[in-house]
């Protein structure tokens, strides 16, 4: 082991030299507390280190020692229901070994090395397996089967193969007569893991949220950002797509967040019933909690750390969605790292490299063929929050962001002020996945899925010109039409788009109640245009009963949704029997 001498501490940064036998990115231990560090500059033998721990009395002449490898992560059973901090360090150990205030230098190895696993082989003697190839599973949780698969650059012929229970580091297959494979295996984390080719990403990740599954769907292995000011409820969206979106397996990156909303997650997730399996959502998760009063430099390692989680799983076959929430403060951790690094500033203080980092996170994310004989499917979906000073999204982290991602959630302050949450903007959010989820939709939903959501955005749209002619000229001005097209736009905003995270039916809404409900506004729309031509009053429409029942059909449980058809039928014949009352009689 290496030994170099600090010469410089400035806060988490520290500069030693006698470095030179050293590599860009291998992690170090600095000084006798063997605080853990990462090197992220080489200058002929001076190494700049980013210190993920406190290195407050640290000082010139104090030793660094390397370890001559990249920070990586464990991957194996154990990962599941499991909460890290930024560089993998499980923090329930950490707090059996140093209580609720973590100390400096502590060493905790990732995944226990004392609980057993059992082991059940998928290959046999004599077949030959390559890299990717699964050669055996582990149920590490009721609803998760844990595969074990062969790391990346190893291939030979299985000539010893154990089933039984072992700890993640025990032998249980031997390749060649020499080459032992254990249960866990290690991966840099800042090194994409590889995959045989990359797919088109055609399907979505339903989210039970209205607002996003029907207007601005993200496809599994997609990529989205949900920027927006304090208080417009980024982190609660963060938190509904991470208990419902139909993803495999879930990877929460805390990065920067407020102490009491990673509790809020920690304190939620077990006793929310996952709708699709009936176990607890936590059987399904990975924790990363890398709080606000953290050190800072562990903020730019977390995300990478969740990704690479993710990727592990993804090259299981599952379909995973990683929330980091949020890249912002990701991204003032590289500020103040870079800054400490006298490197030349640019936009706002934010270095050069901001977008091509912010790149490099977002495009590891994809629908991909993973290694192995038996081709495999994966995804990784990357959903992003970013918190703009003021929330002006024209700062260099959110523009950075939009250049990257294919959806754009933008979440609203004067709508979350109005109390209309989630607080998604539907005139200035978009998707770029829109039409690929539109024929999905429509083969798997509905034929008029696309064009239902295409007529419920136009007349949107419209609401917005006739709104200021209202505040010009009054409502009265506008036509019996157009003044019943605002009741029907009101009724799709506060009806279908306003959905309330804590309510327990209206918390998750399937695809086929969504269809239902969308269909219903606009059928109320399309006949109360017929009424009015056969001479119906707009009032007598208004007033129908019924529209109490539409403005309640969110309320309807998942398993009487057929309840919404019976509220179809009730507005025809309450239409019809309008019409019979005052229409005008055909000549």
């Amino acid at each position: 082991m290496k030994v170099g001498r600090i010469i410089k501490v400035s806060g988490p940064l520290v500069v030693a030299e006698g470095m030179d036998e050293a590599n860009v990115y291998d992690v170090v231990h600095v000084s006798n507390n063997r605080l853990i560090g990462e090197i992220i500059e080489m200058r002929g033998d001076r190494a700049s280190i980013q210190v993920y721990e406190e290195t407050t009395g640290i000082g010139p002449g104090d030793p660094v020692y390397t370890t001559g490898e990249p920070l990586s992560v464990e991957l194996g059973p154990g990962l599941i229901e499991a909460m890290f901090d930024g560089i993998q360090r499980p923090l329930e150990e950490l707090r059996s070994i140093a209580g609720d205030f973590l100390s400096r230098g502590i060493e905790v190895k990732s995944l226990n090395r004392e609980k057993k696993w059992y082991f059940k082989p998928a290959v046999k003697v004599g077949d030959r397996v390559e890299q990717g190839d699964v050669i055996g599973t582990v149920q590490e949780t009721p609803i998760v089967l844990h595969k074990i698969m062969v790391p990346a650059g190893i291939s030979g012929v299985v000539t010893e193969i154990k089933e039984g229970e072992f700890t993640v580091v025990d032998d249980v297959c031997t390749l060649d007569g020499k080459i032992k494979l254990q249960m866990m295996q290690k991966w840099p984390v800042r090194k994409g893991r590889g995959y045989k080719r990359k797919l088109n990403p055609t399907v979505p990740l339903l989210t039970g949220q209205r607002v996003i599954d029907t207007f601005f769907p993200v496809a599994k292995g997609g990529t989205a950002a949900i920027p927006g000011p304090f208080g417009s409820g980024k982190t609660v969206v963060q938190h509904q797509l991470a208990k419902w979106a139909d993803a495999e397996i879930v990877v929460y990156v805390g990065c920067g967040e407020r102490g009491n909303e990673m509790t809020d997650v920690l304190m939620e997730f077990p006793e929310i019933i996952d709708p699709t399996t009936g176990e607890s959502l936590m059987k399904r998760t990975v924790l990363i909690a890398n709080t606000s009063n953290m050190p800072v430099a562990a903020r730019e390692a977390s995300i990478y750390t969740g990704i690479t989680i993710a990727e592990y799983f993804r090259d299981m076959g599952y379909s995973v969605a990683i929330m980091a929430d949020s890249t912002s403060r990701w991204a003032e951790a590289l500020r103040e790292m870079s800054g400490r690094l006298e490197e030349m500033p640019g936009d706002e203080g934010y270095p050069a490299y901001l977008a091509s980092r912010a790149a490099e996170f977002y495009e590891r994310a994809g629908k991909v063929v993973c290694y192995g004989s038996d081709n495999r499917e994966g995804a990784v979906t990357v959903i992003g929050a970013v918190s703009p000073p003021g929330g002006d999204i024209s700062e260099p982290v959110s523009q950075a962001t939009l250049r990257i991602v294919k959806v754009f959630w933008n979440l609203d302050y004067a709508l979350s002020y109005k109390r209309h949450f989630p607080a998604i903007n539907w005139l200035n959010s978009y998707s770029l996945y829109q039409s690929k989820i539109d024929e999905w939709m429509n083969q798997n939903v509905d034929p008029e899925f696309a064009s239902n959501r295409a007529k419920a955005m136009s007349l949107l749209q419209d609401e917005t010109g006739l709104l200021e002619i209202v505040r010009l000229v009054g409502r009265d001005s506008l036509s019996e039409e157009d003044q019943l097209k605002l009741e029907a736009t009101k009724s799709i905003r506060e009806d279908f788009l306003q959905q309330n995270a804590f309510h327990d039916v209206d918390t998750f809404c399937s695809l086929k109640k969504q269809n239902k409900m969308l269909k219903l506004i606009l059928n109320f729309y399309d006949q109360g245009k017929r009424a009015l031509e056969q001479g119906v009053y707009l009032k007598d429409i208004l007033n129908l009963d019924v529209r109490n029942r539409i403005a309640r059909a969110k309320y309807i449980p998942e398993e009487n949704i057929d309840e919404i058809d019976k509220i179809n039928e009730e507005l025809i014949a309450s239409i019809d029997n309008l019409i019979s009352k005052g229409g005008i009689l055909d000549a």
